[in-house]
């Protein structure tokens, strides 16, 4: 049984694309799971993530672009006003304006461009780039 299904999930995502597969399956599905999915979806790092029933626990279906260098979760899951997200940009992302940050705020999980747009803090779920 795993502690934290979001950090498993990306970690398949990891592995699916070092190996350069084109989709991979994550199981438990979750919410916040595929809040997270979605932001990548949107940012063009992954295809589709679609949930598959099956039965017990039910798992996603990611499919692969190749488009991502590294993604992982955030541990442990720092709160941040708006005015703190340049720093935790500097700590997690290689450069600026490259990568993103996940941030699940009180409007929903975003990217950290949303959240600076709409001048939201919240809690650093993942990073991706």
């Amino acid at each position: 049984m795993s502690n934290d299904p979001l950090a498993n999930a990306l970690s398949n995502v990891m592995n699916a694309e070092k190996v350069s597969k084109t989709e991979c399956f994550t199981k438990p599905a979750s919410k916040i799971i595929l809040a997270v999915l979605d932001v990548m979806k949107d940012h063009k790092y992954i295809g589709n993530a679609e949930v598959l029933q099956d039965g017990k626990g039910d798992v996603i279906k990611i499919n692969l672009l190749g488009h991502i260098n590294k993604v992982g979760v955030i541990k442990p899951r720092f709160s941040i006003k708006k005015d703190e997200i340049e720093k935790f940009e500097k700590r997690y992302l290689p450069a600026k304006l490259f990568g993103l940050l996940i941030i699940s705020t009180s409007k929903g999980v975003m990217s950290h461009i949303e959240a600076q747009e709409k001048e939201l803090g919240g809690k650093l779920l993942a990073f991706v780039y």
